[in-house]
This record gives structure tokens, C-alpha cells and sequence, in this order.
């Protein structure tokens, strides 16, 4: 036999033999490094390959488990547990919600809100109208307002015989998802715009009497801004503060608020954003995932939902989506959370800091999920993307799965624990 068939031999018995000790009382755990053909020729690390293996056997407490693990650089799969297995996701949604878009909505995409005048002024009191015209701009607040309106102080205006109008989308405050529970929902964290009628005309009447602006009740209306109106202030905020928030810190609010982005930029007309946005991510998910995972159920785009399911495979599916376009990738990078060092993984331990890039997803009720999804860098230099998910486990259980789990794809393979 010559060198070349002899060490395919090994390798087939190799991998022969992590299959059977994979399978030993564990029905589902299977190594998956050659299942799909690759078309480069790069080789997968087998003592990485051994030592998740030995993870994904060794006993653990009770409850629901996945795994998933995908070798970037070698373009192969390299092991798998019950991987098709439908799951509580918890905000590992925000992988989808926020992959899908930036994909939709472009990773250089502006929320913006504007100021307009309509009249001439006499004195300082302008004979005509203002107003203040925003989209969903989850950042902005009652003091974002306020400081907005300096720039009507500032074209030295301090009374109004016209209308002030306030031209936003969303007229109703913003209401639970159905399966949220009630203190999910805290509506002093979510941004003007998202509040209803009411309170931005509270908002509006305070911003402009402290530039000392005289206003009556009755001149604030809600309407559209007036034709023949000119802008005289725009306020710019990139999507990326709101996907650093909504992956680094897990912002239920920035996700939901996207998802209503989402929503309102594929159906305008629409008046269910949530809908309209969940109706978008499912055809992200048809034709540009272009995923065949069964049990994918969506209610929300931050993870709060308890009957929102992923699968291990379906997050490593976003990821490696997300790896392929640069421009999404970069934004993977740099605003997902990081071992030892920022965000949800801050508190991670220094041996691996800096190796791991991933999204945390932890629910307490009804009981534990939890689950991880990012990218490791492996010793051998491989960029490897994974998943883990738990359910029906208490989440300090999940967590040291997550985290041994993490340590070993990021360390060294081959060097014994001191």
C-alpha cells in the first residue's frame, strides 16, 4: 500500500472510530467532518475534531442539547448533535432579525428625523408652521427631542400662530407580542416613537416651551408636514448603533424596533409592522438562506417569544450567510459580543479573550434556554462558526456547557489542562 492510500485508510478509520464513540448511549451525536464535499482541499483539525467529540458524550445534566459546529476556512462541517432539533432560542433571534436586516435594509442605512418650517417670520413669531417629522429611530428620546428643538431657538423663534405638526408612523403605543410575559414590555425604554400620540405630544409641548417656544395644547396636531414646508434640521443615525446594541448588550428593544423597520420598509402600507417585518424574515430565510430546516417558528425579532425555535444548524446556517458577505461580516465582527473583553461575554474567562464573536441567548422562564451562537478562532488558525443550544435546563448548567464548550474550540487541542 502507498503512503497516499495509506493515510486515507487512517483517516476513514479515524473517523470510523469518533462515529462509534460518539454513538455509544447517545443516539444522535455524530462526527460530520466529511459528510459534505468541499471543494478545497484543506483538512480539518482531528485532535479539535476528538476533543468536541469527548463534550458532546461526556454526561451532563438533564435537559434538551444541540450542536453544531462549521469549519469556515476548511468549508466543511466538522460535528454535529442533534442539530436539526427545533429549540427555544431566546435572543439568538437577533442573529436573524439582524443578518436579515442588514441584508434588506443595507448596512449603510440612516434612521433620520427632521425639523421643517412653512412661513415667514415677523419678530420672532413665525406667521405659519412647524414640525417634526421621524421614522422608528430607536434612539431617540425625550432629550434627543429636546436638543433637536434648539434649532428652532436658534432661528429665533418663541411664538407660532400656526400648527405644530407631528408627522410619525406608529400612533399606538407599542404592544407586547402575544406570548411575551407582561413585564417583557417596559415602554420607558422603547424611543418616542414608539409611544403613541399621547405621550409625543407631551414630548413635543416640553421640548418646545423649554427653548422657550409659546405653544397652546391646541396648536400641536398629528399630521402630515404641510406641503411647501422646507427643512431646517435633520438628525442622522446609523443602523450600526443599533445592531451594537441590540448583539453586543442583547437589546430587546433595538431588535423589536428593527423588526418594525424591517416590516414598514417591505410593506409601507402595512399597519402590522411586527408582521409585515416576520413576513420578510421568512423570505430571507427562503431565498437567501435558502434553508430547508423544518420547525422554524418566528413571533419576534428580539427572542422574547418562549415558542420561537431555531436549530443549531439553522444559526450556523445566518452565520455562515453572514460570513460570505463582507459587508455584513464586518458588522458580525465588530458589534457581536466578545470573550473576556466587551458586551454579554465580558465577564468571559482571559484564556480565551478575544477568540470568541457571539451572540448570548438566556431565558430564565418558564424555565432555562439558553444557548450560543458565533464564530471561534480556533489554534490551527481556522475560523470556525457554531451554535449551542439548550432547553429545559437551568441556564447556570447551560452556561459552563457554553464556556467549556468555547474553550476548547479556541484552545489549543493538542496542550493538556494544568
Amino acid at each position: 500500500m502507498n503512503k497516499t492510500a495509506r493515510n486515507t485508510a487512517l483517516g476513514f478509520l479515524f473517523a470510523t472510530a469518533l462515529i462509534c464513540f460518539g454513538g455509544c448511549g447517545k443516539k444522535d451525536v455524530k462526527n460530520v467532518s466529511g459528510q459534505q464535499p468541499s471543494q478545497n482541499n484543506i483538512p480539518v483539525d482531528t485532535a479539535l475534531l476528538s476533543k468536541i467529540g469527548k463534550f458532546a458524550t461526556k454526561p451532563r445534566c438533564k435537559g434538551a442539547f444541540g450542536l453544531y459546529v462549521y469549519d469556515l476556512t476548511a468549508d466543511k462541517p466538522l460535528y454535529a448533535d442533534n442539530e436539526h432539533m427545533p429549540q427555544p432560542s431566546a435572543s439568538c433571534m437577533k442573529l436573524l432579525s439582524g443578518v436579515g436586516g442588514l441584508h434588506y435594509l443595507g448596512t449603510g442605512y440612516l434612521y433620520k428625523s427632521y425639523l421643517y418650517m412653512n412661513g415667514k417670520m415677523s419678530g420672532d413669531t413665525l406667521v405659519g408652521d412647524l414640525a417634526f417629522r421621524g421614522d422608528l429611530d430607536p434612539q431617540m428620546y425625550a432629550e434627543n427631542v429636546k436638543t433637536m428643538f434648539k434649532a428652532f431657538k436658534a432661528k429665533g423663534i418663541r411664538h407660532l400662530t400656526g400648527k405644530f405638526y407631528v408627522d410619525i408612523l406608529m400612533h399606538e403605543p407599542i404592544k407586547a407580542e402575544e406570548h411575551w410575559y407582561p413585564y417583557d414590555l417596559t415602554l420607558s425604554k422603547y424611543s418616542v416613537f414608539f409611544r403613541g400620540d399621547v405621550f409625543m405630544t407631551q414630548t413635543v409641548l416640553q421640548a418646545l416651551r423649554q427653548q422657550g417656544i409659546t405653544v397652546r395644547n391646541d396648536q400641536v396636531v398629528m399630521g402630515r408636514v404641510p406641503k411647501g414646508s422646507h427643512a431646517i434640521f435633520c438628525q442622522q443615525r446609523n443602523i450600526n448603533l443599533v445592531i451594537e446594541r441590540m448583539w453586543k448588550n442583547s437589546a430587546n428593544t433595538q431588535a423589536t424596533s428593527l423588526l418594525y423597520t424591517i416590516g414598514h420598509t417591505y410593506r409601507p402600507s402595512d399597519g402590522d409592522m411586527a408582521r409585515a417585518g416576520i413576513d420578510y424574515l421568512w423570505k430571507f430565510i427562503h431565498e437567501e438562506l435558502k434553508s430547508k430546516e423544518k420547525g422554524i417558528v418566528i413571533h419576534d425579532g428580539c427572542g422574547l417569544c418562549t415558542q420561537d425555535k431555531l436549530t443549531p444548524y439553522f444559526l450556523c446556517e445566518i452565520l455562515r450567510y453572514g460570513y460570505v458577505h463582507k459587508d455584513i461580516y464586518r458588522m458580525l465582527q465588530r458589534f457581536l459580543a466578545v470573550s473576556g473583553e466587551d458586551g454579554t461575554l465580558r465577564r468571559w474567562p482571559q484564556t480565551i479573550r478575544g477568540k470568541i464573536h457571539a451572540k448570548t441567548g438566556t431565558l430564565s422562564h418558564p424555565y432555562g434556554i439558553s444557548s450560543l451562537a458565533g464564530y471561534a478562532e480556533a489554534a490551527n488558525g481556522h475560523l470556525l462558526c457554531f451554535a449551542i443550544m439548550d432547553s429545559d435546563m437551568s441556564v447556570l448548567d447551560a452556561h459552563v456547557l457554553q464556556k467549556d464548550l468555547c474553550e476548547i474550540l479556541a484552545s489549543d487541542p493538542t496542550a493538556k489542562k494544568k
